[in-house]
């Protein structure tokens, strides 16, 4: 089992979780943060350290998001080189998109 980030890291992106991952399976994409399945050891260290709650083992993930389990796969693929293990200053707006619903739409997977 691996752990899983949803909608609610969308505009986010606050590093807190990937500080605190022994592995160093998370991956950053433009807009969003992904963990790899491969090199998630199921430790749950990052869930507590997510401010928006949007962490979940894979077999707990609201069903809502659960195309966020195969979504973390194939961006934590493309997205490898680009491995997250330190703190970030949190994006200006993250606060505000905290709150904000139904941001699917708004994942970039390219960076520019």
């Amino acid at each position: 089992m691996a752990y899983v980030v949803t909608e609610p890291c969308i505009n986010c992106k606050y590093t807190n979780c990937a500080t605190v991952c022994p592995v160093d399976a998370f991956r950053e994409g433009p807009n969003f943060l992904t963990i790899d399945p491969l090199e998630c050891i199921d430790c749950d260290a990052c869930v507590a350290e997510c401010p928006v709650e949007a962490i979940y083992p894979d077999d707990e993930v609201p069903m809502e998001w659960e195309h966020y389990i195969e979504l973390n796969e194939r961006l934590a693929e493309k997205w490898s080189s680009y491995v997250i293990n330190e703190h970030k200053e949190d994006r200006p707006d993250a606060d505000e998109w905290a709150e904000v619903e139904e941001k699917f739409e708004l994942l970039e997977e390219d960076w520019d």
